[in-house]
């Protein structure tokens, strides 16, 4: 292991470049602990503050993750989300059994709650307005993947399962269907990239200044009415999003006019 001090490139980054591909390489498996920072820095011949630069960077991009008092440790892998909100639907209505268990999703509470800004907006409230929210956490077997929320109007849901602090045995959607009354038809994705909050942040046990993907997901009725918005924030670098989907056929040619003569 060494640096070149010549290079253009800060000691830290081609340090970090190079913890990354001996992750890579799978010198280090996930979950696996990295040599303390006094070790790194001796192998390099740097100091401690130049590898800890490292190890900061190879954090914000979801490589590493540092347990207080323990190390520095191997992220596990990725999660892969290959869908978008359209995958909570299933390839066909009905109860999906299947769909249910791969949420994993861990009820957190459940509900009034001020209405932050774009859920108000989804809904055609005003900012702060009680909604029904029903707040859930994602894990995998590391770490937290996804904080997320659904929000409901009250006149929807009052004295219905909604409002139990109580997971259901099938997709939210289908359970929102029978106590509401209204079947949902179109929905509409939004997906940004922003800075967390504070409790975000702490909740996904990421650095504050690690990038978030955020989600917003409105659902409608047939009269384009929002039954349900929903929420849900990933850290960045260690989530891809991923959809598959079907590309047009070139249209055939238009068969030309049997009045024109060509010629």
């Amino acid at each position: 292991m060494q640096i070149n001090p010549g290079a253009a490139e800060f000691p830290h980054r081609q340090i970090a470049a190079q913890l990354k591909a001996q992750v890579r390489r799978g010198d280090w498996g996930p979950g696996e602990r990295l040599p303390s920072i006094p070790a790194i820095a001796e192998m390099f011949g740097v100091a401690k503050q130049t590898v800890q630069r490292a190890v900061d960077q190879l954090r914000v991009e979801g490589i590493l993750i540092t347990k207080p008092g323990s190390g520095t440790y191997v992220r596990g892998t990725r999660r892969r989300l290959n869908r978008l909100s359209r995958g909570r639907y299933g390839g066909f209505r009905g109860y999906h059994a299947d769909l249910a268990a791969r949420y994993r999703q861990q009820l957190v509470s459940v509900g009034r709650a001020p209405a932050p800004p774009e859920v108000a907006d989804a809904f055609g409230v005003a900012d702060g307005t009680e909604l029904l929210c029903r707040r859930h956490l994602v894990r995998t077997d590391d770490s937290p993947v996804e904080v997320g929320a659904s929000w409901f109007l009250p006149k929807d849901t009052a004295g219905t399962s909604l409002e139990r602090a109580e997971a259901f045995g099938r997709p939210l959607y289908q359970e929102a269907e029978e106590a509401t009354g209204r079947r949902y038809t179109t929905a509409a994705d939004t997906i940004s990239a922003r800075q967390p909050s504070r409790e975000e942040a702490e909740t996904l046990q990421i650095r504050p200044d690690t990038p978030v993907l955020h989600l917003l997901h409105v659902a409608y009725d047939a009269h384009r009415k929002p039954i349900e918005v929903a929420q849900a924030t990933w850290p960045g670098p260690m989530t891809t999003l991923t959809e598959e989907y079907q590309v047009p056929a070139p249209a055939p040619d238009p068969d030309p006019d049997p009045g024109l003569v060509l010629g």
